[in-house]
């Protein structure tokens, strides 16, 4: 399906970046300190060894929270990732190898009584621990490389000299035992170097961008919101199309009563980058222009139609602004109608007998994003109707598995031909509209709701209400559309249909596996129907008569990120991971046996 690529990119990283809590990581650091002092007892079995063991350990931990808090912190300060806890959690990840190869160090030491064997053995276990740290904080942390160095050792070279001192401090160590620390850990760096240039290389060749420079943006933006580099990689990569936007205007007695803005834009890829919420967007901007309710469901589009940047949204919301030309085309629409066949649903209603309304959904089976030939296909069937346009809209209201798209282009296909055929059939009358519009204050992104709430858009065409209410958020779960209509055919309403925006805002948000809840999932259920009643009930409280206005808008040369971009830049996610799994199983062993043989001779 055409989102799949792109919600694959955003499962992959939305799983990467849970932490334990700062007390969960200080708690652990110090028994892990406290284990990591009991490796001096082998070369000192006594009382004095264990009473050593445990300053050891102590003066371990008080060692690696300075030196990480003053030292790193201070090499780090215009890093805008690694805080404090995050740098604590790496030191603890690393220390573990240190600790672990001094404890076997103790070990070997104490039964062969060479010095020379404890230093082995722990310059081994330094050497990967700073490779792990350097190789964290270049993948990471948007620093120089070169930078990266002197925070990559410090807190590693602290362990090393407290378990020094303690361990074999009093055995003549000497400057080749310091060459063999220093030698191991350069050793080790240059397989880092290794590493990271094989990797970045993937990149290069897939979609000319370095993976590492990738996976920074990515980290950025999903740990601090830092929209600036990925969208730059993405303008790298977008290819210039031109993108369509309708519109659907009521006017009343005193001004605009309700827009209906179906933008061929979709809103993605994921949290605040590129044009993930460009419907609250819209919907604002329209508001504050035209003073009323403004409705954004989601067109006919998929990933490979998001804008690339902030700068491509302004782009056209400033253009719509500009050139929208609302012009009447009557005052009279057919009752809404739904057609069901072979699990499509179309609700159709045709305004000033120009310009045809049509909801499309698979509910409640899974409905996802559309193609762009499925909505030519339809503007062509319109025409042949001899309507002037269609305005279709993909209800985006349930997600319940797998999504064939080709298979659910076929049969929306032939409901929209049957639906159109039917509603031309119907006679058109005076049309009243009400609208309204509600925030709920307990839904936030991470629930799955967006900033543009819940809008609801009631057509009443001779005694027959159709309610046309929007939520913004990313598909819902299934079945909750049917019971949102059934709640709402007990206040009066007979017909309609329930649709979400696609924003896509709420995604990457919270560490689930979808990366996003969809409408419903996490929310009370019994707060959401009295909302949704609530801006319903608001609208059939403000019907008047209204005339219709509509226009289509293209604007043109806009940046998105392409279809062809999207399943590059999916594969080479993939392919990064793939990479790192075969260059590891070289770099690794290959390194270790020439640092075996370095430390042998040395």
């Amino acid at each position: 399906m055409a989102s799949e690529p792109a919600n694959r990119v955003a499962r992959r990283y939305s799983s990467l970046f849970t932490l334990p809590s700062f007390r969960s990581i200080v708690s652990v650091f110090s028994v892990s300190c406290l284990l990591g002092g009991m490796s001096v007892i082998p070369l000192n079995p006594t009382v004095e060894g264990l009473i050593l063991g445990l300053l050891c350990g102590a003066v371990l931990l008080a060692s690696s929270l300075l030196v990480e808090h003053i030292c790193v912190g201070a090499l780090m300060r215009r890093d805008p990732i690694f805080d404090f806890r995050r740098r604590l959690f790496l030191s603890l990840v690393s220390s573990w190898i240190l600790l672990a190869f001094t404890a076997a160090a103790s070990l070997v030491a104490a039964l062969t009584r060479d010095v020379d064997v404890w230093v082995k053995l722990t310059s081994f276990g330094f050497a990967a621990s700073s490779s792990l740290r350097l190789l964290v904080l270049i993948s990471v942390s948007p620093l120089k490389r070169w930078r990266t160095l002197p925070p990559a050792l410090i807190q590693p070279a602290a362990l090393l000299l407290v378990l020094a001192a303690f361990s074999v401090g009093g055995y003549g160590l000497n400057v080749r035992h310091l060459l063999m620390a220093v030698t191991s850990v350069s050793v080790a760096f240059l397989g880092t170097f290794l590493f990271t240039f094989s990797v970045d290389r993937v990149g290069l060749k897939s979609v000319g961008v370095p993976s590492i420079k990738l996976f920074k943006a990515f980290i950025l933006n999903w740990i601090k919101g830092i929209n600036g580099p990925i969208e730059s990689i993405f303008d790298s990569m977008s290819e210039v199309k031109s993108v369509k936007v309708s519109v659907l205007g009521f006017k009343g007695s005193r001004g605009f009563k309700a827009l209906i803005v179906v933008p061929a834009i979709h809103p993605g890829p994921f949290k605040n980058v590129g044009s993930s919420a460009i419907p609250s967007m819209i919907q604002r901007v329209f508001e504050d222009r035209f003073g009323c309710v403004v409705s954004v469901p989601h067109g006919l589009s998929g990933h490979e139609l998001d804008l690339t940047s902030q700068l491509e949204n302004r782009k056209v919301i400033e253009w719509l602004l500009e050139h929208v030309d609302l012009q009447p085309i009557g005052s009279v629409a057919t009752p809404f109608m739904q057609l069901r066949r072979n699990g499509a649903s179309v609700g159709c209603q045709i305004f000033g007998g120009r310009c045809a309304l049509l909801t499309l959904t698979l509910a409640p089976e899974t409905m996802e994003d559309l193609p762009l030939e499925l909505e030519e296909a339809i503007q062509e069937e319109a025409r042949k109707a001899g309507l002037q346009s269609a305005v279709p809209i993909d209800a985006h209201n349930s997600i319940n598995g797998d999504f064939d798209v080709k298979r659910a282009s076929l049969i929306l296909e032939k409901a929209v031909k049957d639906a159109l055929s039917e509603a031309l059939r119907l006679e058109a009358y005076q049309l009243r509209v009400g609208a309204a519009k509600v925030i709920p204050t307990e839904f936030g992104i991470k629930e799955g709701m967006g900033p543009g709430g819940i809008t609801a858009i009631v057509v009443d065409v001779k005694g027959d209400k159709a309610a046309y209410v929007t939520i913004d958020g990313n598909n819902m779960v299934s079945n909750l559309r049917d019971e949102i209509l059934s709640r709402l055919r007990r206040m009066g309403v007979d017909g309609g249909e329930v649709m979400t925006t696609d924003t896509h805002i709420v995604n990457g948000v919270v560490m689930v596996d979808r990366g996003y809840y969809p409408v419903g999932e996490a929310m009370d259920r019994e707060r959401l129907f009295w909302y949704i009643e609530k801006a319903v009930r608001d609208a059939l409280g403000n019907m008047e008569p209204v005339s219709v206005l509509w226009c289509v808008e293209v604007v043109p040369e806009v940046r998105v990120i392409g279809e062809k971009q999207i399943e590059d830049f999916s594969l080479v996610i993939d392919a990064v991971f793939q990479r790192m799994k075969r260059t590891a199983a070289v770099i690794i062993p290959s390194f270790a046996a020439i640092l075996t043989a370095i430390l042998a001779l040395l």
